[in-house]
């Protein structure tokens, strides 16, 4: 039976996961959390005049907010937590009302890496930003209104044998039936953001499933949920850096920086290959007077700690897990390991997380990929190699990763965040 503590946090995770449909509805749903307890909004655009304080700012999909203390200096390092708002699914297209046969249907792109037969006869919700011919941005979130049906065994009698889904053909959900003249997916969003269809000049738009989370299982020790790969890092993020923003320690500066896009590769302005994170950083530094030489020390003191979800073992798979390594659902956070640097960890900052989940009172496991099964990777080796700074990747183990309804521990997420308290207060 999971802790108290550890039912609270995933209670009020299944509520962040359920207000963050989309990466942007995650950056706006975290500013909220945080204007809430005193951060300090910053627009981009504006001169910034920093001092001691609590902060955040907001670039598309993603956000990044820090603590700087009172003993802050010009040479402070930064303890960053690394993480993304996106996860996979389905994105509207251009042109995006279709359908044929009586029926309405929303023409979508697949977006990133889902397990397709996953979003299969789910009751599904389009979400994300319509943008007005003024320049305004509008959140959209739909009800539950899309379904993608699948054929009926009775007219594919072999699909048990194997599932192939063409992306173009089988993966358009329906919406509604009748005369497509009558179809206007697009007037359906506006009316979720309360303006005027017409307006609309663009929009980045995605499918989320309907269903919110849900703790199950013998002793409620397990938690479903969509977009578990990687609000629960998000999440943790900003659990932990509200709670040390309450009495920050030590001179470095604690930093939540939440990225978009990872799940196709991070190359974007708001992705971890982009210069949000340099340019934040240079603003702070900057503020404190730091010269290059200052810059410099800063970086050689900073650290990330990169979280992302990782794998548990499969019990109906075993053989596709390493034989030594076997991480378990509950049993703490994973630090991910790749001698091809998949993955940032070193020995330096296996080390220092052993340490910090030891102070945290936090156990951790190791995660390394089967040799014959190739790892994925995530922006740990991004920020590494842009900055130059320490990092090391660890995450909450799950089953069924990049399905449209993911699976982890109770405790495992409420860890994560107790270790990250502890690495920002280090």
């Amino acid at each position: 039976m999971a802790q108290a503590a550890a039912m609270a946090h995933i209670a009020d995770l299944a509520e962040y996961v359920a207000t963050s449909p989309s990466s942007y509805h995650a950056a706006a749903s975290a500013a909220k959390r945080l204007d809430a307890v005193g951060f300090t909004g910053l627009n981009e655009a504006d001169a910034w005049n920093l001092g001691p304080g609590s902060y955040y700012v907001v670039r598309d999909g993603a956000i990044i907010a820090w603590v700087q203390p009172e003993e802050a200096t010009a040479t402070s390092g930064f303890h960053i937590l690394g993480a993304h708002t996106d996860s996979p699914g389905f994105k509207l297209k251009p042109k995006p009302t279709t359908g044929s046969n009586g029926w309405w249907q929303a023409g979508v792109e697949v977006y990133g890496g889902p397990l397709l037969n996953s979003w299969l006869d789910r009751e599904l919700v389009l979400a994300g930003r319509l943008v007005l011919k003024d320049g305004s941005e509008h959140l959209a979130q739909t009800e539950p209104i899309l379904r993608i049906p699948q054929l009926a065994i009775h007219l594919d009698r072999q699909v048990n044998e194997g599932l192939t889904l063409d992306k173009q053909t089988h993966t358009n959900p329906i919406f509604g039936s009748g005369d497509l003249a009558d179809a206007d997916i697009l007037a359906v969003l506006a009316a979720s953001a309360g303006v005027d269809p017409a307006q609309v000049a663009g929009y980045d738009i995605l499918t989320a499933p309907a269903q919110r989370g849900e703790v199950f299982g013998h002793g409620k020790d397990f938690f479903a949920s969509g977009r578990l790969d990687n609000l629960t890092s998000v999440h943790a993020g900003i659990i932990a850096l509200v709670d040390h923003s309450r009495k920050p320690s030590g001179q470095h500066i604690a930093m939540l920086a939440a990225f978009d896009h990872e799940e196709l590769g991070s190359s974007s302005r708001s992705g971890a290959c982009g210069p949000f994170l340099e340019e934040l950083i240079n603003r702070i530094q900057a503020s404190l007077g730091a010269g290059v030489e200052d810059r410099a020390r800063a970086l050689a003191n900073s650290v990330c700690l990169s979280a992302d979800a990782g794998h548990a073992v499969h019990p109906n798979y075993p053989e596709r897990h390493d034989p030594a390594n076997r991480p378990q659902v509950n049993a703490g956070p994973l630090l991910k390991i790749n001698a091809n640097q998949r993955y940032a960890t070193d020995a330096v900052g296996a080390a220092a997380f052993a340490n910090w989940c030891e102070r945290a009172g936090v156990p951790y496991q190791e995660f390394v990929s089967n040799n014959r099964v190739p790892c994925g990777s995530t922006i740990g080796p991004l920020t590494a190699t842009r900055l130059g700074i320490r990092t090391l990747d660890v995450g909450v183990a799950l089953l069924s990763m990049h399905s449209a309804r993911e699976m982890c521990g109770v405790d495992d997420p409420w860890y994560l965040s107790k270790v990250t308290r502890e690495f920002f207060g280090a």
